[in-house]
């Protein structure tokens, strides 16, 4: 049986990109030669079902082709009209299994963010000159005078969410989009934020203690989910340029439109967290609410969010390992 599975599981995968690759359009995703593809593996996968359960006792393989081809007949007779199905299958399945399988590009991208921050911090904070070519003297003069700038959100708070909004979803979206450029654009946006990010807050730590933790305190109720989202969203824009580089066994078109699938779904799912944290940001992080609340409130929407992307939807069979 286990040379059955060699000699069977390259179509099987590859009836899974294709089923990965549909998303909520179904089968109006996939080019005419896909389709007749997909067709044909599904037939190929039904009659591979048929067999094992002839030939073999194994349920993990069972299960797992049973799998594989209800979802297939679905997808082949999937009722056009059904919106909520369809946005229910993006939600509970689609989103989180892109995020998994994107995750070793959002780890790069968290790093290389992480690195140029915790760099810009010592530098800034040891260095007022280095904070200076970053541009933040307006920065030191705020913290030397104790103008703490962010809360005049608490004066326009509408105003403020909604420019806090459409800054987080452009920040997410030029971390994503710049990846086409073989993910150097990303990694470009990634270092940006890192320094100005970090060199902000060396600046203010520099000047004052209270003042720094005052800034902190500010930014950690939406802060957790919209750096999340940045780092989201740069790993799916390296995704596409690595596409780019190292394309594999497809076709660099393939390759490129197999990563973009999954980048588009995280994406889409970014700009709707970061209209959570916008919301965060422009009522809560600046309110007069006690501080170990804004920390709860950073702390708890940061989890539930890397929760339900990194456990929604793992109920499916994974693929029989012959090693």
């Amino acid at each position: 049986m286990n040379r059955f599975i060699d000699e069977k599981k390259d179509n099987w995968q590859r009836l899974e990109d294709l089923l990965g690759m549909m998303g909520a359009s179904g089968v109006r995703a996939l080019s005419r030669m896909e389709v007749r593809e997909f067709g044909e593996l599904y037939r190929r996968a039904a009659a591979d079902l048929a067999i094992a359960r002839a030939e073999t006792r194994d349920p993990r393989l069972i299960n797992y082709l049973n799998s594989l081809v209800v979802r297939a007949h679905g997808r082949i007779y999937q009722a056009d009209g059904d919106g909520r199905k369809l946005i229910r299958a993006f939600f509970a399945r689609e989103l989180p299994a892109a995020f998994r399988r994107l995750l070793p590009f959002s780890s790069v991208a968290f790093a290389v963010f992480l690195v140029t921050a915790v760099v810009s911090f010592v530098l800034c904070y040891n260095d007022p000159e280095f904070g200076n070519l970053l541009g933040l003297g307006p920065i030191r003069t705020a913290a030397e005078t104790d103008m703490r700038w962010w809360l005049s959100l608490n004066e326009a708070n509408q105003i403020g969410s909604s420019e806090i909004l459409t800054n987080n979803i452009r920040v997410a979206f030029m971390a994503f989009a710049f990846g086409v450029f073989f993910g150097i654009g990303t990694i470009y946006v990634l270092f940006l934020n890192g320094m100005l990010i970090g060199g902000v807050l060396g600046v203010c730590y520099s000047v004052s203690t209270a003042f720094g933790n005052g800034l902190v305190n500010f930014m950690i109720a939406h802060g957790v989910v919209e750096l999340a989202c940045i780092f989201i969203a740069g790993g799916a824009g390296m995704a596409i340029g690595y596409s780019l580089i190292a394309p594999g066994d497809l076709p660099r078109g393939q390759a490129i439109k197999r990563r973009a699938v999954d980048a588009i779904r995280v994406v889409v799912g970014c700009a709707l967290f970061l209209f959570v944290s916008g919301f965060i940001e422009g009522f809560i992080s600046p309110s007069a609410l006690p501080v170990q609340v804004k920390y709860a409130v950073g702390i708890s929407t940061g989890a539930a969010m890397l929760a339900y992307l990194f456990l929604a939807g793992r109920h499916q069979t994974p693929l029989p390992d012959t090693t």
